[in-house]
């Protein structure tokens, strides 16, 4: 390590609120600034960000953080950036104005295009060139839908004036002063038209979802030299050093890198990755295979299970069900929950993601009873996630050669609830293992683009760095385990659309 009057900037640019973190040589952070943006719900599962609030609100909070720490923008030796994944922006290449809201990760406004391309049998061949599913999740008819719905847009693209990136890549355009439009390989291989076998993009998906070649960023590792940050931003040239999806930071944050270790993150919605190592695992249980992280040229593979509402159920708690004013006072009510009581909460507000991948499906209350109240409710919402964790788990399990896992790696917000942890532990009959730095998302940028220009060690050293701040293990009895995931698995069964 050098320099300790130097920092790294992690840009962690989320579903609800972007934020500048300052990291340290040894990894500690600074400072943290943070600004909420706007959600907008113009339709019944349309989900949309406006991407010039978003790039405000990464100025703001990367500004913030700067003057909080108290140091001179001099200082940062490089900027590392992370990202909502699959949230799709397309912008005209000569003004830098995109041409429409960001289409948000969980948006299913393309649910019945998905379902006729998978009808018309071209599931099979998509699975095995990108290792996902014919989705709405993704960005392939996200893109479409915009070029087929916004005045001008088809023609403007194959006249070559339009260009997409994910948020990453929008990030870097408007850092580097409109010059630089790349990606790396994890956000690449989450549009459904990258060969995470080849490493490219692919000419014969781009033909069957509609999309011009000519929009599409230039694809780099997760640690390059993609550009220079204008100094016009921040007050100083600062070298932008890695991009990486915000699962695939965690992954790397949580010095998850052998093959067989498993991360789990908990934030707007959760995420579980296995490290699979160099060789994709095609998955026969509805995960994804996925591009875990990409380093000199050589990508690391995992097997990925997404659920769309974790953090989001809580939200729902505070902003629309008004039973809570913040986050933290969930774990308190559910506490307060009648122990006789079994309410279940499937919360598929914008469908189930993995392993149903149903769209369709809408959330549900089960178990109701008279004196069914906030605490109870509260109580489901909370077990909603740790249950959708074990299903992932379970279909993980069986694609990974059978192996056992023997501990999972924990992060996100609600990873602090000492509460939720314990159940998660009761219900996967796992240790939960929950780092110092919760912050392992921004971590994992900070760490790439520090490791680039030799301000962080090898991967081996960092990996050492790693630290436990507390393991959960779990104290259910297995009748007891038993019964609930059976009640779980019922209330699933009955808010299946079953198309």
């Amino acid at each position: 390590m050098i320099n300790s009057n130097k920092y790294i900037l992690s840009i962690d640019q989320g579903t609800t609120s972007s934020r500048g973190i300052l990291f340290d040589a040894n990894y500690k952070i600074v400072a943290i600034g943070q600004k909420e943006f706007t959600q907008f719900f113009p339709n019944s599962g349309w989900v949309e960000h406006d991407p010039e609030e978003i790039w405000l609100s990464v100025l703001e909070s990367c500004n913030d953080a700067i003057l909080r720490a108290k140091i001179k923008p001099s200082q940062i030796a490089s900027i590392g950036i992370t990202n909502q994944r699959e949230t799709t922006v397309v912008w005209d290449k000569e003004t830098g104005k995109p041409i429409y809201n960001a289409i948000v990760w969980q948006d299913r406004r393309t649910s019945d295009e998905c379902q006729s391309l998978q009808e018309l049998g071209h599931q099979e061949i998509v699975s095995k060139k990108t290792g996902l599913l014919i989705d709405p999740y993704f960005c392939a008819t996200k893109i479409a839908w915009i070029l087929d719905n916004v005045d001008g847009a088809r023609d403007k693209a194959n006249s070559g004036k339009l260009i997409f990136g994910t948020i990453d890549s929008f990030i870097l355009w408007r850092l580097s002063n409109n010059k630089v439009h790349s990606t790396d390989a994890t956000n690449a291989s989450r549009t459904l038209l990258y060969n995470i076998y080849e490493g490219c993009w692919d000419d014969e998906l781009l033909k069957l979802f509609n999309i011009p070649k000519s929009m599409l960023p230039n694809v780099c590792d997760s640690a390059a030299d993609f550009s220079k940050c204008d100094d016009s931003f921040f007050g100083s040239e600062i070298p932008i050093c890695s991009l990486i999806g915000d699962q695939h930071s965690a992954l790397v944050g949580q010095a998850c890198f052998e093959p067989g270790m498993v991360k789990s993150t908990y934030g707007t919605g959760c995420f579980v990755l296995i490290n699979t190592g160099d060789k994709p695992v095609e998955s026969r249980n509805r995960l994804l295979t996925t591009i875990a992280f990409q380093i000199n040229n050589k990508p690391c593979y995992a097997l990925e299970g997404s659920i769309f509402v974790a953090g989001a159920a809580v939200q729902w708690l505070r902003d629309d069900l008004k039973f809570i004013e913040s986050a933290e006072q969930s774990e308190t009510l559910a506490m307060q929950a009648d122990p006789n009581q079994e309410v279940y909460l499937v919360p598929a507000f914008v469908g189930l993601g993995a392993p149903y991948w149903d769209p369709d499906c809408r959330g549900a209350l089960y178990g109701l009873t008279r004196s069914t109240g906030a605490a109870e409710i509260t109580k489901a919402a909370l077990e909603s996630v740790c249950y959708q964790t074990f299903d992932l788990l379970a279909a993980i399990l069986k694609d990974w050669s059978g192996n056992e896992l023997s501990i999972i790696r924990v992060d996100g917000g609600m990873a602090a609830s000492n509460w939720t942890m314990q159940m998660l532990s009761d219900l996967l009959n796992l240790p939960v293992d929950r780092p110092k730095n919760l912050e392992t998302t921004a971590l994992g940028a900070a760490y790439l683009a520090g490791m680039q220009i030799g301000f962080y060690p090898p991967i081996e050293d960092f990996a050492k760095s790693w630290k436990s701040e507390n393991q959960f293990n779990s104290t259910m009895p297995e009748a007891v385990r038993q019964k609930k995931l059976s009640g779980w698995k019922d209330s699933v069964s009955r808010t299946l659309s079953n198309k």
